[in-house]
């Protein structure tokens, strides 16, 4: 079993962290020239942005200069909201992201009150968002929308490889995705019904813990960046 243990106020809980991948598309409008141009500047200079990195992006900036990004949110409140997950995206924070591929990785021990709400707005390059745990690849283009549990190891590799692998984002390789990211709250019930999350699964032990953290068959775990297999944390 898989369980997360979680921050709910000021106590721990347990649930299970989820297999279930809400994947889809949107149709959102392509960024404007002059919007690319501001975040290709933002990545080139203000940023250091390696093969593998996940970086947020000044959002407050980008939306004085995206007259669509209504559009782009409404597109994903629909969607959310046809899963049967109304409402929850507009109380939920939402951050500007960049990433140069991604090495894989799970954010329970940050975000485990959370399950992820990703609208990718780039074109296609080739690369695949996937799950290695579920055997989920999911081809990465504009519109793409994917809500999974933070939990789940995930990593942006390039499409028909079998891992991740620094050398296949080589810094002048046009292999950059933006996306924005929702924080949708695992214990709304909307969202709890939507990914079939159960919740106080081993107690015992959450009583016990003082961070939150990612156990498999009870033994706390990290997840190799190159392969997104799960090994013992040291």
């Amino acid at each position: 079993m898989l369980t997360s243990y979680f921050w709910s106020g000021d106590v721990i809980r347990s649930r299970c962290v989820s297999d279930v991948v809400l994947s889809g598309t949107v149709d959102v409008p392509a960024p404007s020239v002059r919007l690319l141009a501001d975040w290709e500047r933002e990545i080139s200079t203000r940023m250091v942005l390696e093969p593998g990195d996940v970086e947020a992006m000044p959002l407050a900036r980008a939306r004085a200069r995206w007259p669509d990004y209504t559009r782009c949110v409404q597109a994903m409140s629909d969607r959310t909201s046809a899963l049967g997950i109304p409402e929850v995206l507009a109380s939920s924070d939402v951050a500007l992201m960049a990433c140069r591929g991604a090495r894989y990785h799970y954010d329970a021990e940050q975000y485990g009150s959370a399950a992820f709400c990703n609208l990718f707005l780039s074109e296609d390059r080739g690369l695949d968002l996937h799950f290695p745990s579920l055997g989920r690849r999911i081809p990465l283009t504009r519109g793409t929308a994917v809500i999974f549990d933070t939990g789940q190891p995930h990593g942006v590799i390039r499409r028909g490889a079998s891992g991740f692998n620094a050398d296949d984002f080589a810094t002048d390789d046009d292999c950059v995705q933006i996306f924005l990211t929702w924080e949708l709250p695992i214990e709304d019930g909307h969202v709890t019904h939507a990914l079939k999350v159960a919740f106080d699964v081993d107690s015992s032990t959450s009583l016990q813990l003082d961070d939150e953290q990612v156990r498999l068959d009870g033994e706390r775990v990290v997840v190799c960046s190159e392969s997104g297999r799960w090994r013992l944390f040291e």
